[in-house]
């Protein structure tokens, strides 16, 4: 029949139709009335919906609805992964469904939180939304709730309070504790740490869970770092997929490569480095134009070599955006065969690399660059300790021989950068690291305040430059990337620190243009005082934060008008999109840029920020945690510290011991 009810036969496929159209929202009433059914043809119906609910072909979903077996609800958690053409975001049913539309659109206003009130949405957040079917087979998203912590998994102790077995969460922000289901008592015993999923519907008393996977023990060595990875959704080990291409990829040849392997190439890393990916030479410039000028090499590990666009093991890295690192151990982006093997610049082993060739005025500014693929065999691994002592006139047998070929001739190539970097005046805070060392128990032997040498300053503005390059190369060719950028500060971020720093003497005066150069002139005032350490926290607190984006507005804590990740592609995704960019747009190979992650470069970008923030709270977290383990032993005891902050309920004390 039609929908204006003239045929005599009530219409299954109309019916069904209709359902289909809208899952969970029509019962026999709505279906009656969509169809104009007459008392006779209602009654049809009625018959009709049984038959189809005892084939299996329908269900009741909702209170009074129908829906396809195997449809997607109308209301569903969504979760967003990618931006149109027009910077639409894109979602798909996270439950996915053989019926489910491929794309769910979530228009602007909804995407901005302003109709369901809450915050803005971006890749990688997950939302509970109404869907609306459209005509064509796509669906438009309608935001009742963007999700936080609630929609992931949460992390807690099993413990006994009163007589019964609880789940108290880990997260401190956390209401609990939460009631076990009767079938997971036996699950996990007193002290476990695991991951639960809280049960829908109402319940009386607490919330009540369900253990999905017991993670290790509470009071263990790697319980900080275990519960910083779950807590935080950081993705931790491969698939099969992954785990199968990275066994079975074979390494690469020459052939076709420049070869460097007479050029001695060193790496410089922290002495626990596990991962090479970056290596360094200079020497002076022979060129009679450029007197006292150096030619520098930066040479990168060619992870575009290995990880094919698109490949698990390019969408596994992608998915996790960088690797993470824990006091006692890493989450890497690739697989322990290509981060420490294949791809890893190893001392005296033939390497595939990805490298540019600098040459600077005596004067430390840039005047050429170029970029080649190549075959280089590292001559030597040293600690950023090695280096700077072997400088200092204290060589060892490895840093002796390698003193007046190698490593002077880079010391005097970066006194020349140097200059130039004094002259550019880029943001220079001096926000001091903690080192904490875990001993062969796993547990916090020391904490210590990392020393910053010159020898970091030295690799630091080498790869700065090499970065530079890669970004102007990519802007000349038009080839569109993936930039790192760093806005201004903003507004009101400036107003605060204007507020603040009388209180130490100093003054901010508001309307001036604001400039990295200005920033160090008030650091360079603070040090004169007792307020050094706050000051530099408060302008750090200031800044904002640098993100990738295919749009670029230069790096403002840099001085930098064109900046892009090129040098660390074992450990960040940016980097090796940053390749593959330069393999396409210099026509190196036929492993660049594919033209489906071109088209998704906002999406990727995105993406890949959203895991660089994750990451950092993932880090903060465990060593929050490593410092407290480490302060609990030590209750009593007496610490020097300095006075941060004032508010009514106390002081803000920052021990000078562990930051």
């Amino acid at each position: 029949m039609s929908r204006s009810g003239e045929a005599d036969a009530l219409d299954r496929d109309a019916v069904l139709a209709l359902i289909r159209e809208h899952p969970g929202a029509y019962g026999k009433r709505e279906l009656g009335r969509s169809l104009r059914l007459s008392a006779e043809q209602k009654l049809e119906l009625k018959a009709l919906l049984r038959t189809l609910e005892s084939d299996g072909v329908i269900e009741k979903r909702g209170k009074r609805g129908y829906a396809i077996v195997g449809a997607p609800p109308n209301v569903a958690v969504i979760e967003v992964v990618d931006r149109d053409a027009d910077g639409e975001l894109m979602a798909r049913w996270t439950a996915g469904g053989a019926d489910a539309p491929a794309d769910i659109r979530i228009p602007p206003r909804e995407s901005a939180g302003g109709r369901h009130g809450g915050a803005a949405l971006g890749v990688g957040d997950r939302a509970l939304a109404r869907i609306e079917r459209d005509e064509d087979g796509g669906a438009t998203a309608r935001i009742i709730k963007k999700l936080g912590k609630e929609g992931r998994r949460l992390l807690g102790v099993v413990r006994e309070e009163a007589g019964r077995i609880v789940i108290a969460p880990v997260d401190v922000g956390s209401k609990g504790p939460y009631a076990l289901e009767k079938d997971d008592v036996r699950k996990a015993k007193i002290g476990d740490l695991v991951a639960c999923t809280p049960l829908s519907g109402r319940q009386a008393g607490p919330r009540r869970v369900r253990i999905v996977e017991t993670v290790g023990r509470a009071d263990g060595p790697k319980a900080a770092t275990l519960i910083a990875l779950h807590a935080h959704g950081v993705p931790d080990g491969f698939g099969e997929d992954e785990a199968r291409q990275a066994e079975t990829v074979a390494p690469v040849t020459p052939a076709g490569r420049e070869d460097l392997t007479d050029i001695p190439l060193i790496t410089i890393d922290p002495s626990d480095a596990r991962d090479h990916d970056d290596a360094v030479w200079a020497a002076p410039d022979e060129d009679p134009n450029n007197p006292g000028g150096w030619v520098v090499m930066v040479a990168i590990a060619d992870v575009a070599a290995y990880v094919v666009p698109g490949s698990a093991l390019d969408r596994g890295a992608e998915e996790r955006g960088n690797s993470v690192y824990f006091p006692d151990r890493v989450a890497p982006m690739l697989p322990e065969r290509l981060s420490t093997d294949l791809c890893s610049l190893r001392p005296k082993e033939p390497r595939p690399c990805f490298a540019v060739r600098m040459v600077f005025g005596a004067d430390g500014e840039k005047r050429a660059h170029k970029f080649v693929r190549g075959w280089m065999r590292s001559a030597a691994k040293l600690a950023y300790e090695d280096f700077q002592s072997a400088i200092d006139g204290q060589p060892n047998d490895v840093t002796g021989p390698l003193l007046d070929p190698v490593l002077k001739p880079l010391w005097n190539a970066y006194q020349a950068l140097a200059q130039a970097r004094d002259r550019r005046q880029p943001l220079d805070i001096d926000a001091p690291e903690r080192r904490v060392r875990i001993d062969e128990n796993g547990h916090v032997a020391e904490i210590s305040r990392r020393e910053r040498l010159e020898a970091h300053r030295l690799i630091e503005e080498m790869m700065i430059q090499a970065n530079v390059c890669a970004a102007e190369t990519l802007e000349k060719k038009r080839q569109p990337l993936i930039f790192r950028v760093h806005d201004a500060p903003s507004p009101e971020k400036l107003d605060a620190l204007a507020d603040f720093l009388p209180e130490t003497g100093l003054r901010w005066t508001k309307g001036e243009v604001v400039t990295p150069a200005r920033f160090n002139r008030l650091l360079t005032k603070a040090k004169e005082g007792e307020n050094a350490d706050v000051v530099n926290e408060m302008v750090l607190r200031t800044q904002s934060q640098a993100v990738y984006s295919p749009e670029n507005i230069g790096h403002f804590g840099l001085n930098l008008s064109h900046y892009a990740h090129f040098t660390s592609p074992i450990r960040r995704y940016a980097d090796l999109i940053v390749h593959r960019a330069l393999i396409k747009a210099l026509r190196l190979g036929d492993d660049g840029l594919s033209e489906d992650q071109e088209k998704r470069l906002d999406t990727i970008a995105e993406r890949i920020s959203f895991a660089e923030r994750r990451a950092m709270a993932a880090e903060r977290d465990a060593m929050d945690r490593y410092l407290a383990a480490y302060l609990s032993d030590r209750i009593g005891a007496v610490f020097e510290g300095r006075v941060t902050g004032v508010t009514r309920a106390g002081l803000f004390v920052r021990l000078n011991e562990t930051g």
